[in-house]
């Protein structure tokens, strides 16, 4: 058997190692293929699929896009995406424009709460790694609240901070999971909506399947046994492909967030059945 990892993530996001360190884990775990699905940015591609060959590992690209819908954030991932489309890129640069200004808006949030913490801060440790098209997120905060003593941990940052319904969070207006699903497909890719057993809107996904949706990503790191269990049963009912990934972004402080790369993992045959149905229309 050959098995795929479809969700991880490098520099060029919010993770914390090169595409190519990515490619290089996935073959140190067994992998045959393995995504790179950064946040709002395909700015990893090029490195990865450049890995891929030198590794004999599949690199699928892929992008995963921030959405929201009744004010909960929905990832909405994209694979097969052409990433020299350049209406497409254009709208990733839209996104990570309201990615930055959420940023601004977090910090001075943090700022109202007697934290001395600037943007500067965020962007000290990443500007050495960061190039044009790359994005910056909430995992960036949270390293800078734990460098300045603001917090413990990066869980400690999130949970008191950052997350949904913390003390700092905002989520201004973003597109809909909709509107992602289909530039995705005018872009010639294949959408899969990412970890559903983070949000509570399963009413969500036969919505998206008939918007052009095509697959659920049932086994995730963070997802508990049962819940794999009823995503996977719920992508059969409504003839969605059953999708896994790890959500990858490295280490941190001696600790991977989410998991390593290959600890969700799917029959490569997946991988196929997404490119046989990407910018396909429902």
């Amino acid at each position: 058997m050959s098995y795929a990892d479809l969700h991880t993530h490098t520099l060029a996001s919010d993770g914390t190692g090169s595409p190519s360190d990515n490619i290089r884990l996935a073959s140190e775990a067994g992998l045959s293929a393995v995504a790179v699905t950064d946040h709002d940015t395909v700015g990893g591609l090029a490195e990865a699929q450049e890995a891929g060959l030198k590794y004999g590992i599949a690199v699928i690209p892929g992008v995963e896009i921030s959405t929201v819908h009744n004010g909960q954030d929905i990832h909405v991932l994209g694979y097969w995406i052409d990433e020299k489309d350049s209406l497409f890129l254009s709208r990733l640069a839209d996104l990570r424009q309201v990615r930055d200004r959420r940023n601004e808006m977090m910090v001075a949030r943090l700022q109202e709460l007697g934290i001395s913490i600037t943007m500067e801060d965020v962007l000290k440790s990443v500007q050495a790694s960061k190039k044009e098209g790359d994005t910056i997120g909430r995992p960036h905060i949270a390293d800078a609240l734990v460098r300045l003593g603001a917090a413990d941990s990066m869980a400690d940052a999130f949970n008191r901070y950052l997350a949904k319904g913390a003390a700092a969070y905002v989520n201004p207006p973003r597109i809909t999971p909709f509107e992602a699903v289909r530039w995705i497909m005018e872009a010639g890719g294949a959408a899969v909506l990412a970890h559903p057993g983070l949000y509570g809107q399963d009413d969500l996904i036969p919505q998206l399947a008939q918007a052009g949706m095509i697959g659920l990503e049932a086994y995730h790191s963070d997802h508990s046994p049962e819940q794999e269990e009823h995503y996977a049963a719920l992508a059969q009912e409504h003839g969605l492909l059953i999708t896994a990934g790890s959500d990858y972004h490295g280490e941190r402080g001696g600790v991977v967030f989410h998991a390593p790369i290959g600890a969700r993992r799917i029959d490569a045959d997946v991988v196929d059945r997404l490119f046989e149905r990407k910018g396909l229309r429902p």
